[in-house]
């Protein structure tokens, strides 16, 4: 599969579409101010500008969450093209009861529960990816900080890979809520919803995840 399109063509193609470069523009059916429930709800009645509207907008979001998730990055871009490939398969029963984000992170849990299970007893892929950027610095494990010294870059790659070590290494719920909540911007309702929590069950989670976190990651702070 082309990396490059996240399987974009692909998803046009099973929708009976011509496919869309990364380069294309967003698409301009979709008018300021029209939230992404509604522009879904344009996808239910064959409105193909609009799907690729939400693909291009969530395209990244779903490839960083399923890497974070099956720590496989070949995994995580068929991953999410499943993901869009079901949005355009549900289209038909979507409703606007929840945001869409709720509805897409919720096909996007799911998907990445049954990898997890299906995979556990395959050899993981190399936990830490010199290629992923980090979230605070935007910098690559593999190039160095000119604003730090040769010891500050090499505690900065110890760190972040301790992070993304034990953060793989929670439970299975706690680490979706976590990737959700520091990795995604999700907030507990949002991610309460998803998960089909309650905020307070969820805020539990979350601290018993950070907690967990701050324990392993002593050392570091």
């Amino acid at each position: 599969m082309d990396g490059g399109l996240l399987g974009l063509g692909a998803v046009s193609q099973r929708a009976n579409s011509s496919p869309l470069s990364p380069a294309t523009p967003l698409p301009t059916a979709v008018e300021e101010g029209v939230t992404d429930a509604e522009v879904m709800l344009r996808v239910k009645t064959g409105d193909q500008a609009a799907f690729d509207y939400l693909v291009h907008k969530y395209r990244r979001a779903m490839v960083s969450f399923m890497y974070r998730m099956a720590h496989n990055s070949a995994a995580a871009e068929d991953l999410a093209q499943e993901v869009f490939l079901r949005v355009y398969r549900s289209r038909d029963t979507y409703a606007a009861s929840a945001k869409f984000t709720t509805w897409l992170y919720r096909i996007a849990t799911n998907l990445a529960v049954n990898y997890a299970r299906d995979t556990r007893h395959e050899r993981p892929e190399n936990t830490v990816s010199l290629d992923q950027p980090d979230e605070e610095t935007g910098l690559t494990m593999d190039i160095a900080d000119s604003s730090l010294t040769v010891e500050q870059n090499i505690l900065r790659r110890e760190r972040m890979a301790a992070i993304r070590k034990h953060v793989q290494e929670l439970p299975e719920r706690q680490r979706m809520a976590v990737v959700m909540h520091k990795y995604q911007g999700m907030d507990y309702r949002q991610i309460a919803e998803v998960l089909h929590l309650s905020e307070s069950a969820t805020k539990s989670l979350l601290f018993r995840a950070y907690e967990t976190l701050r324990d392993k990651l002593k050392d570091f702070v």
